[in-house]
């Protein structure tokens, strides 16, 4: 396999890191990260093309895929996660001037508009948009292009409430009734991108003014003793019920779970043990771009990086690595996702200069709800 996979850990080793007390930001040698595109001369071939992608730490793709493009484009990619989402964002606003790399992959609706206006990208209008739903074409100057698509739902425990012979929730609003109290664990908006979903997914549900608004529903949940988790992993891995040791059999997490359960099941099971809320404005959709960083060298080779993220066969090898459906509607879809993976159809909305406009707000006043 010809592409490299570099590990930028921000705080410890300096690549491509930003100092918290100065803002200062670290170089970083572009020649040192692409030297081993360099071994082929060694053998006797034509070097090939380093071509870097910034992402975050989600990213998964198959060798095999990425190999096709290598091949067919004789380059070398060059693969750099740098965290979460945010994280990554900040990364490639601070260094923009001497960008890290020649795409960045993982900026979502939440963060778009600020991506957006730090002018970091090219546009670019790939002829592949052609195949993609103009419910995920969310930018109409061209500047990120959307590659995937995933739903943040709440998840209930099924055996937990079947053994009790208790519904589980079936809508947000169930989830303040007194037959649910202590049952929820729920990840903090300011340390978690599923929990800012989540958040996102109450202020479009129930908004903000009127009667009863998203901070009414909170307080709600806060009486309701509701538990709250820096990040998923802990809220999925060690608070609920259905996936470890906790007692908690309601949690934030994707309406993709139940598939990974199935997929990742040691020993096999036939069908998942946890079932998805998806009524109406009950989950948010986080839509994933990519973009070409301005600075890049090969704007034409990053054009055809995009077109090659489009492609049926990136797209449909998305699904059983990253667990989020593929932006191409020609894509087929894997059958573990077609049996156990519920689409909302109507999952909840907040426009991209809404969030960016009211964001940090927003969690600071649930911050003040929910956790003060």
């Amino acid at each position: 396999m010809r592409y490299i996979f570099v590990l930028v850990i921000v705080t410890t080793l300096g690549l491509a890191s930003c100092s918290k007390e100065t803002g200062e930001v670290l170089d970083l040698d572009a020649q040192e990260i692409n030297k081993d595109a360099q071994a082929d001369k060694e053998n006797g071939e034509i070097a090939r093309v380093p071509l870097t992608l910034l992402t975050h730490d989600s990213f998964a793709i198959s060798e095999a895929i990425l190999k096709e493009f290598e091949d067919e484009y004789h380059v070398e990619l060059v693969i750099l996660p740098a965290g979460d989402a945010g994280a990554v964002l900040s990364q490639a606003i601070l260094t923009k001037d001497n960008p890290l790399a020649d795409l960045f992959f993982g900026v979502d609706n939440t963060f778009m508009s600020r991506a957006l206006n730090e002018d970091i990208f090219v546009p670019y209008l790939s002829p592949a948009l052609i195949n993609v739903s103009d419910e995920l074409l969310l930018d109409d100057s061209n500047h990120l292009t959307p590659v995937d698509y995933g739903d943040v739902c709440l998840n209930y425990d099924i055996s937990w409430f079947s053994e009790r012979d208790l519904a589980p929730p079936q809508s947000l609003r169930d989830l303040t009734k007194s037959e649910f109290m202590r049952l929820t664990v729920v990840e903090n908006p300011a340390t978690s991108s599923p929990g800012l979903a989540f958040l996102l997914a109450t202020v479009d549900a129930f908004g903000t003014e009127g009667e009863y608004t998203y901070l009414d529903y909170w307080q709600d949940l806060r009486s309701n003793e509701v538990l709250v988790t820096n990040g998923w992993e802990d809220a999925y891995f060690g608070q609920f019920s259905a996936a470890g040791d906790g007692d908690r059999p309601i949690v934030v997490s994707y309406a993709s779970s139940p598939s990974a359960e199935v997929v990742f099941a040691d020993p096999p099971i036939e069908e998942p043990i946890t079932g998805s809320v998806t009524s109406n404005k009950s989950c948010f959709r986080q839509i994933e771009f990519v973009g070409i960083l301005k600075g890049t060298k090969y704007q034409e080779l990053a054009q055809e990086f995009v077109d090659f993220m489009l492609r049926k066969s990136f797209q449909e090898d998305i699904p059983l690595n990253m667990f989020v459906f593929p932006a191409n509607e020609n894509a087929v879809l894997p059958d573990v996702f077609v049996q156990w993976t519920d689409i909302p159809d109507a999952p909840a909305s907040v426009l991209p200069s809404e969030i960016e406009a009211n964001r940090e707000e927003w969690i600071e006043a649930w911050t003040d709800v929910v956790l003060r």
